[in-house]
């Protein structure tokens, strides 16, 4: 059995330079220092931080007065950035400058007095950051289109979720567009998750199998595993080598290996040691070279 490992795959910059903030955090304020939200979805990262003197946490109520809080590479709704002032916290910002990108458009266009539609997932943690900036209409390609909702709106901006299914966002776009031709529409779905999605549907083209590494609550490793099904190849996300099922690898030639952007690369490296393939190829594109700047309390 072959193993195609593709690229790019792992960490992207905005995970890089979430963990670093965390990390440097750590070192220049002392343990412990609160997290909002897991700092990235992936289980590992979290507990990698965590035993460095991280503190996970879902609320900021949960916090003790004057500690030092991070933000999620998320983002965060500005209610909760209200609710560290008031408890004297010290925030620093560790949400994805291409997620903070998609916040400034949605207060830019309210501002601008344009009805504000938001393509993503209810619930996911992105999206209530997104939704907590002004009012918006959240359209979830996985539900029920909102029709008539939409067809009322007038002067209509479109925004996404960073972290979609490039597919299934322009169909849900091309929908509205559909019912509000003159709609502005923002292509904000984030180079990593493009760049992924595009380099798995190659390796779906060459495999029996394709298994992603990354968490369940990972939503561009789910899209990774929906691409590759898309394609017709049979595709499951897993966390690490405890959750392969060898049946899966049976009459399997060459199996494709893929990893969401927030999965480390020490976890697709123990799912390879343990499928023992009889070689291991990589393709696709040279690594990203993209980074992004600390924040400023942190620059030094």
């Amino acid at each position: 059995m072959k193993v195609l490992v593709t690229n790019p795959r792992g960490f992207c910059a905005g995970v890089v330079r979430a963990i670093d903030i965390v990390e440097i955090a750590l070192k220049k304020f002392g343990a412990p220092v609160y997290v909002k939200h897991q700092i990235v979805h992936n289980p590992d990262v979290v507990n990698d931080v965590e035993t460095q003197g991280a503190i996970t946490v879902e609320n900021i109520e949960e916090i003790p007065e004057r500690s030092v809080v991070v933000f999620s590479a998320h983002g965060s709704a500005p209610d909760d950035y209200e609710k560290a002032k008031k408890r004297n916290l010290k925030v620093i910002d560790a949400t994805c400058p291409l997620v903070t990108k998609v916040h400034n458009e949605a207060k830019k266009y309210s501002n601008e007095k344009k009805s504000i539609v938001l393509v993503g997932h209810k619930g996911h943690q992105e999206v209530k950051g997104t939704m907590g900036q002004t009012d918006m209409l959240l359209v979830d390609e996985r539900k029920n289109f909102p029709k008539d909702k939409i067809k009322k709106l007038k002067n209509v901006a479109v925004i996404s979720q960073t972290t979609l299914s490039v597919n299934d966002t322009a169909k849900a776009i091309n929908n509205i567009k559909e019912l509000v031709p003159d709609a502005v529409i923002r292509n904000d779905i984030c180079y990593a998750t493009t760049n992924r999605q595009n380099a798995t549907e190659l390796l779906a083209e060459k495999c029996d199998l394709v298994l992603v590494i990354g968490a369940n609550n990972s939503s561009n490793c789910q899209r990774l595993k929906d691409v590759a099904k898309r394609m017709g190849v049979p595709s499951h996300l897993i966390l690490g080598p405890q959750e392969i099922n060898y049946d899966w690898l049976k009459n399997v030639k060459t199996v494709g290996i893929t990893s969401g952007a927030s999965t480390p690369e020490k976890m697709v490296q123990e799912v390879i040691k343990a499928i023992k393939p009889e070689s291991v190829e990589y393709i696709g594109g040279p690594p990203e070279k993209i980074t992004f700047k600390l924040p400023q309390e942190l620059n030094q």
